[in-house]
């Protein structure tokens, strides 16, 4: 199913993903963000690192941001670690999670995909960067970010 951006903007629901996000990072010192670009030409990772800078994910102090990045109108997207996060859980924990997440977004789920995407991050983060005893501090938003476009 192909979908512009405007499109899989109304197909996904941001509250529930926000929800998401903010009880996944509940458990961790980690921080999660979902990013839905506008269409561009070059290559979607490059795209998706350029992303990560400019939303401020490489400042968490545990390196252990991760960033969710859809382009819908090139049916792609892309799961980047920060270095802290890549290092414990490795390039199999990434390909597992984004094969999971094509196969929901394939069945025209893309709320359920994100959801499942960052329910299963937040499951890792908790893991690897538990919560400090003074609770999560979010450092960054937990709103779905759209993008220059």
């Amino acid at each position: 199913m192909l979908l512009t951006r405007r499109q899989l903007l109304r197909a996904i629901d941001g509250a529930r993903i926000k929800q998401a996000i903010a009880e996944a990072e509940r458990g961790t010192t980690g921080e999660i963000r979902v990013s839905v670009a506008p269409f561009f030409w070059g290559n979607v990772h490059r795209v998706a690192e350029l992303a990560f800078e400019r939303l401020g994910m490489r400042s968490t102090p545990q390196h252990n941001a991760v960033l969710i990045f859809v382009v819908p109108s090139r049916r792609s997207f892309t799961v980047l670690g920060g270095e802290g996060i890549h290092a414990r859980v490795g390039e199999e924990f990434w390909s597992g999670l984004t094969a999971d997440m094509a196969k929901r977004f394939r069945g025209g789920d893309f709320t359920g995909g994100l959801v499942h995407g960052i329910d299963t991050v937040g499951r890792e983060l908790a893991a690897h960067f538990p919560a400090v005893p003074s609770g999560h501090v979010n450092v960054l938003p937990d709103d779905v970010d759209f993008g220059p476009g």
